[in-house]
């Protein structure tokens, strides 16, 4: 019963934030330590995913969001309510992705894996919110570096970095023998 209660809680927080809620402002919201708060937030994610409800609870590092399913988007964007997905251009999801994996990383170094100029598609970026600035390099002229966001995890469905898959090795990293 007592258990049921904190579900309630975990979802009422959760919807009243409209954003992510850390798993510390959980635990001390709802009284219990860390770990009791995860397998609560954790145990109605995945009731609602078994359910296949129309909202769910996704993990965002050590926090937690509630969104709607995607699975839902085309009854919602019928409304009219739903903003348009973004599609990404090959440029920018290409910069997207030595950015995810580089970080942090300065503009110069995109331009130099890309070998072209970086200056819209990091622009584009920073204004869909999927990378932000991480501070400056110590290195010459101070260059601003680039990382991803949380909204880089919430658009593509991992909870971390460590969710990004595994890039495949180059011929340059393998033993040098011939194929």
């Amino acid at each position: 019963m007592i258990e049921d209660r904190l579900a309630g809680a975990v979802e009422a927080i959760l919807f009243a934030s409209g954003g992510a809620v850390s798993l510390d402002a959980l635990a001390g919201s709802l009284g219990t330590d860390r770990r009791g708060a995860r397998a609560i937030a954790d145990g109605l994610a995945e009731r609602y995913e078994v359910e296949n409800r129309g909202i769910k609870i996704i993990v965002l590092g050590d926090a937690y969001q509630m969104c709607t399913s995607p699975d839902y988007f085309p009854y919602i964007e019928l409304l009219g309510k739903a903003a348009k997905k973004r599609q990404l251009t090959q440029a920018v999801t290409e910069t997207l992705a030595i950015v995810a994996y580089k970080q942090p990383v300065t503009k110069t170094e995109i331009e130099n894996i890309r070998g072209v100029d970086a200056d819209h598609t990091v622009k584009k970026l920073l204004e869909y919110g999927l990378v932000a600035e991480l501070g400056r390099a110590d290195a010459p002229g101070r260059p601003v570096l680039f990382g991803t966001t949380e909204e880089f995890l919430r658009a593509f469905g991992i909870s971390s970095l460590a969710g990004l898959p595994e890039l495949p090795e180059t011929e340059s990293a393998e033993s040098g023998e011939e194929p």
